[in-house]
């Protein structure tokens, strides 16, 4: 079942969150807590959508709105992971479209989200559903304030 995330889901998010992170080898990385996801959630900060097999968060979408200069009103998906003991069940697959479906709900012109270049099961997910690679633009950030590891 895919539904929208409650406040009581925050602590499984943030574990799935985690999981991504391991498999994406950067554990470390992740400095948010459940506290601050709930926080956050609460404040309207992101959307998102869980995927429960048996009364268990096993999957989920988080997203909020944005705007494109160039092409308008578009939802960037954050994050989107399924347990790997649920992954080739369809269950990302209804995430995926769930996700989608928002999007046309909002009007948005646009969903966007990011990929790493190794993730190959994702990327012929991805290609699977006909989305655009783009490999000519490059990501940029920084950090304001110093990441303390806790």
């Amino acid at each position: 079942m895919i539904r929208p995330a409650t406040e009581a889901d925050m602590p499984a998010v943030h574990a799935l969150v985690y999981e991504l992170a391991v498999y994406e080898r950067e554990p470390e990385a992740v400095f948010t807590t459940p506290e601050e996801y709930l926080r956050d959630f609460q404040a309207g900060r992101f959307e998102c959508r869980v995927a429960e097999v048996k009364g268990q968060v096993v999957g989920m979408t988080l997203f909020y709105e944005a705007y494109s200069t160039w092409k308008g009103r578009m939802l960037y998906l954050d994050d989107f992971v399924v347990q790997e003991a649920h992954r080739g069940t369809g269950i990302g697959q209804q995430l995926f479209e769930d996700f989608l479906e928002e999007g046309r709900r909002r009007n948005c012109r646009l969903v966007k989200w990011q990929v790493l270049d190794w993730n190959e099961p994702a990327v012929r997910f991805y290609e699977r559903n006909h989305c655009i690679i783009e490999k000519n633009w490059w990501n940029v950030k920084t950090f304001l304030f110093e990441q303390s590891g806790k």
